[in-house]
């Protein structure tokens, strides 16, 4: 970063595994969420909450504006794939599922994010995965084609 530059960019991005297969048993979740802390951190992003169901996970982070949003999708998804295949943390081949929501917030919010990611669990006993998402986009004032969506089996 050059002299006189200062960011500030909280990004919440949101993904699923492959075919909203609910992969991520709350046994594995600690140990891949600290994994995917850890590549988030080693691209340069300041990591700051990262939870999930077994369906979908929330990630939150300080982005470092260097890197595009694009690309850390990509490397996240890329090497938590293998984690999870190299110590055979899910039954059969794990794959992230294509796409991702990626969610802008100011600095008087992440609180409010975080507390929300925090508790996904109590959140998702009301509200489905699809629900959520949707409700996201809508606040985010996001077009969308429903075609377009992550494949969502709870209709």
């Amino acid at each position: 970063m050059k002299a006189g530059t200062f960011t500030q960019i909280y990004i919440q991005l949101v993904f699923s595994p492959m075919n909203r297969h609910a992969l991520l048993e709350k046994s594995i979740r600690p140990r891949l969420f600290e994994y995917m802390s850890g590549i988030v951190t080693n691209l340069g992003h300041k990591s700051i909450i990262i939870n999930g169901m077994p369906d979908h996970v929330h990630l939150f982070l300080g982005l470092n504006p260097k890197i595009a949003i694009s690309d850390t999708v990509k490397e996240i998804k890329r090497a938590s794939s293998l984690f999870i295949n190299e110590h055979r943390l899910s039954n059969g081949k794990f794959q992230w599922q294509n796409g991702y929501g990626g969610f802008s917030y100011s600095r008087s919010q992440v609180e409010k994010v975080y507390n929300y990611i925090l508790n996904q669990e109590s959140h998702h006993q009301i509200t489905t995965f699809r629900q959520e998402y949707l409700n996201i986009l809508k606040k985010h004032e996001i077009e969308f084609d429903e075609n377009y969506l992550f494949e969502f089996f709870d209709d």
